[in-house]
């Protein structure tokens, strides 16, 4: 049974990770790796007892002769005014769950919000797909729309 290897930098994407950390990652023993030539390979089930989650076939994101796809991430920093502290821990915990429960072979969004509740303000800031991002502002206009 062939297993298959992916490079550092399909890992790192994968993970949303940059590529040095990856490669830290292998040097310091904490993902195991296959030396090929000068670059490492690590296996479908090294990144999945790395990760603790099966993995899919990150290398089908790849075109022929592993040609990276076209692909957009959208940075988005959404800035809240009147927010007390019920209404931001709401918000929070609601992106947070909603970035965290993705499907295998979906893209990770990554949300980080701060509240400043002497100035009644929040700010959200979320990073990814175009279609995850957009669900992530209707979360958003849901909970503080009007």
């Amino acid at each position: 049974m062939s297993e298959h290897l992916f490079s550092v930098q399909a890992v790192a994407d994968h993970l949303g990770l940059h590529v040095r950390t990856v490669r830290n990652y292998v040097r310091d023993g904490r993902l195991p790796a296959v030396r090929i030539g000068k670059q490492y390979r690590v296996t479908q089930g090294d990144l999945e007892r790395f990760t603790g989650r099966p993995v899919p076939d990150i290398a089908a994101s790849a075109g022929p002769e592993g040609e990276r796809r076209a692909h957009a991430d959208v940075s988005s920093i959404v800035e809240l005014d009147g927010v007390e502290r019920e209404l931001a821990d709401r918000l929070s915990t609601l992106l947070t769950a909603a970035a965290r429960s993705r499907l295998p072979g979906e893209e990770q969004v990554r949300v980080e919000t701060v509240h400043d509740p002497a100035r009644g303000r929040m700010k959200v800031i979320v990073v990814g797909g175009l279609a995850d991002t957009a669900r992530m502002l209707e979360y958003i206009e849901g909970v503080v729309g009007s």
